[in-house]
């Protein structure tokens, strides 16, 4: 399988990359959202397979302390093919200068990132807009 990798949204069908989030199942993640969060990020990578967007990830990352990883996103119909490796590997890559590279993943993909290099952490702590949800789905624990 051929793919193309696009590293800027200059060409990116918003729409189809909000059904992407929507269909991974990630969430629903609107087009004004993801336009703000991806040009507020540093590092930013698409996979194509011919002219269909595959998948995507991007870092927030403030160029020398603290990169962090978000929205990891593959299609159900590629996922199993090494496609969110290859994502992840790109954007350590880029990523590589700075002093922590951190992300969360969703409860069962640790295992995942475990095998990129990942480690968990021992205090990682969040807040979550909706905190409750974050609890139910098991991002967060309630103490």
């Amino acid at each position: 399988m051929e793919l193309n990798w696009s590293y800027n949204t200059d060409n990116i069908d918003w729409d189809e990359l909000s059904m992407l989030y929507t269909i991974a199942p990630l969430g629903i993640k609107p087009v004004d959202y993801l336009k703000k969060v991806l040009k507020n990020s540093m590092f930013k990578c698409f996979v194509y397979s011919g002219t269909k967007l595959i998948g995507a990830g991007r870092v927030v990352a403030d160029g020398v302390d603290c990169a962090y990883f978000c929205d990891i996103v593959v299609h159900p119909e590629f996922q199993g093919k090494g496609i969110g490796k290859s994502i992840v590997k790109q954007l350590l890559s880029f990523s590589k200068k700075h002093k922590k590279i951190i992300l969360y993943a969703n409860p069962g993909k640790e295992a995942f990132y475990e095998k990129l290099g990942f480690k968990p952490m021992v205090t990682a702590m969040a807040i979550f807009q909706d905190q409750d949800a974050a609890v139910k789905s098991g991002l967060v624990k309630d103490q």
